[in-house]
């Protein structure tokens, strides 16, 4: 079985994949242009000062990875660490390792440590979005209503303007991200 660390080695940067998506590529970077990290904060130094890395499980198809990958982007940047990526549908044996109730939702972001070790781990999307989800979710009508899918496109439609039109979303899940991984690389010698 094939580790996380080899899994990293074997990707691509995060700007590769970006430069090569297919199908949000203009939204993503739409969020990762307007962007900024926030200043002065100890998590970015303490990312410099640690030197972790990033393996990204992610797909271009998918809204959350659209929204969530350049927000990461731009953390990894101002503190000059290394984000790979690799692609959920090729890699069913490491996304198996990391499901969210029981599903094989997207984004997943590890953090590894000097030796390979998977530390900490965030995804698919910030708190706050999972509720704006589930609640645009229970909206919906039964999936074998004849206005389903009507409806789903609108609500997805709905979300992807969410996403790319609102900083306080991008803060949300930059803040996420950072209050999940603060802890670990505080406590890490």
């Amino acid at each position: 079985m094939k580790t996380e660390q080899q899994y990293f080695e074997e990707a691509v940067s995060l700007q590769t994949y970006m430069d090569k998506m297919e199908m949000h590529k203009e939204n993503s970077f739409l969020i990762y242009d307007a962007f900024e990290v926030p200043q002065d904060d100890e998590f970015i130094e303490l990312l410099k000062e640690k030197q972790p890395r990033v393996l990204v499980i992610t797909e271009d198809w998918c809204g959350d990875a659209m929204l969530n990958n350049p927000i990461l982007r731009k953390i990894t940047e101002a503190a000059n660490i290394d984000v790979r990526t690799v692609l959920r549908d090729e890699n069913p044996e490491l996304i198996d390792r990391y499901l969210t109730n029981g599903g094989r939702s997207i984004p997943i972001y590890l953090l590894l440590n000097a030796a390979g070790e998977v530390v900490a781990k965030w995804g698919p999307r910030a708190p706050v979005l999972q509720k704006y989800v589930m609640d645009g979710r229970e909206k919906l009508p039964a999936k074998d209503a004849s206005d389903y899918e009507e409806k789903q496109k609108m609500f997805y439609s709905q979300l992807m303007s969410e996403y790319t039109s609102k900083p306080e979303n991008w803060l949300a899940v930059y803040s996420d991200i950072r209050s999940t991984w603060l802890p670990v690389l505080q406590s890490s010698k």
